[in-house]
């Protein structure tokens, strides 16, 4: 198929700049003034979980593209609209893995500020990706879009008729 710019999504922030950016901002905070609160050693093994999640979870996720022989960098066309494996519980599941990543990484470095900083990548994702993502989509594939987005949750949850 020949590129079709009208097939490539606009991101306003690139998905792994949204949430890296204050996760580093978080470590940074830890190095330079330290954390007012430790974290316990409860988190290696729930940053080594959360690891190993994430790369089941994305991995599956991107067998996925590629399955379906879709766009999934920034300027690659967007060919079909997934449904299933994480795509039917999230439908962001990439963004969740990542997010999880993050907090992985914010409990192994440890870094409290990271952790406080979450929200904020949470916010940057959304606006600056998935908000985008959803609009373009809509206009893309319309109504079997619509219906998807009626029937699987935006962040993660079990898979509602």
């Amino acid at each position: 198929m020949a590129h079709d710019q009208d097939a490539v999504v606009g991101f306003r922030i690139w998905p792994p700049v949204a949430i890296g950016t204050p996760l580093v901002v978080g470590w940074l905070a830890t190095v330079i003034g330290g954390d007012p609160v430790t974290l316990g050693p409860w988190r290696v093994p729930a940053g080594w979980a959360l690891l190993v999640v994430f790369g089941v979870w994305n991995g599956w996720a991107l067998w996925l593209f590629r399955r379906h022989r879709t766009g999934l960098l920034p300027g690659q066309a967007t060919l079909s609209l997934i449904e299933e494996g994480p795509f039917r519980l999230s439908r962001n599941p990439l963004y969740v893995g990542m997010l999880g990543l993050y907090l992985a990484l914010a409990l192994l470095a440890p870094t409290f500020w990271g952790l406080l900083l979450f929200p904020l990548a949470v916010g940057l994702v959304l606006w600056g990706a998935i908000l985008p993502e959803e609009c373009f989509l809509h206009g893309l594939f319309g109504e079997p879009y619509d219906a998807y987005r009626r029937r699987v949750p935006r962040w993660l949850g079990l898979h509602r008729r």
